[in-house]
């Protein structure tokens, strides 16, 4: 991707960049049998993935905006402007439709009855060959030691680890050298949106950019801190970076 269209955010490398963009991107390393790693950054990654930020920048990671949380940290701290909202919901589908042919893609993550409906979603809806899967709770624990050579031997183009962040970048971070596939992506909650465990948004919603809080009433008890302590947290994170970059 173009170091030109980086929009520093708390010191992460956002990508200003739009989904037919990126994918022609993602289907041209995979064409090329080259590598890329993509993360989707909304508020929360920025807060819970802070202690990963060299390792992210030393990664060659591509990192996208999630949310109008970004676009507002975009606005009061750099005068800038995302192009578009990237989210793995959405852009995830553009990618596969825009493959000449399916891609093989194995799926990490999720509870086991979650993973299995989301794989024949991909597999029926999505129309890609899914070549492999593993749980994110007892599959993964049990198969830990073998878990990349699994997906190696799966030969996998894409690789959906969807361990919600922190873990799923961790993960990634930790694995990405040793993994052969192509694109690796962290996806979060997508799994259980393509399962039907939780519904998205209406479409009015969604266009108003107010998804968070449609999911924030749906589970009050698991997302408000998200939504209130972490936001105040990315935005002193935004700030300390920008006074740090005038000091400088």
């Amino acid at each position: 991707m173009n170091a030109e269209n980086i929009i520093p955010i708390a010191g992460f490398p956002v990508v200003k960049t739009t989904s037919p963009v990126l994918s022609r991107y993602l289907l041209r390393t995979v064409r090329a049998n080259h590598k890329a790693t993509l993360f989707f950054a909304n508020t929360n990654f920025i807060v819970q993935c802070r202690h990963l930020l060299d390792k992210i920048k030393r990664g060659a990671v591509t990192i996208v905006n999630d949310g109008v949380g970004m676009d507002i940290a975009a606005f009061l701290f750099r005068r800038e402007a995302f192009k578009e909202n990237l989210n793995g919901t959405d852009f995830i589908p553009q990618l596969f439709s825009g493959a000449r042919m399916p891609m093989r893609v194995f799926m990490l993550g999720g509870k086991p009855a979650v993973l299995k409906k989301s794989a024949d979603h991909v597999s029926n809806v999505l129309q890609q060959t899914v070549v492999g899967s593993c749980d994110g709770y007892d599959g993964m624990a049990l198969n830990r030691a073998t878990l990349v050579e699994s997906i190696n031997r799966s030969q996998a183009e894409v690789v959906l680890v969807a361990l919600g962040n922190p873990i799923q970048e961790e993960w990634i971070l930790a694995n990405r050298e040793a993994l052969n596939a192509n694109v690796v992506i962290g996806v979060g909650a997508l799994f259980d949106f393509w399962s039907g465990d939780k519904p998205r948004a209406p479409l009015l919603v969604q266009r108003a950019r107010l998804e968070w809080l449609y999911r924030l009433c749906l589970e009050p008890r698991r997302l408000l801190r998200r939504y209130t302590v972490d936001i105040m947290a990315f935005l002193v994170l935004c700030n300390k970076y920008r006074e740090g970059n005038r000091q400088n």
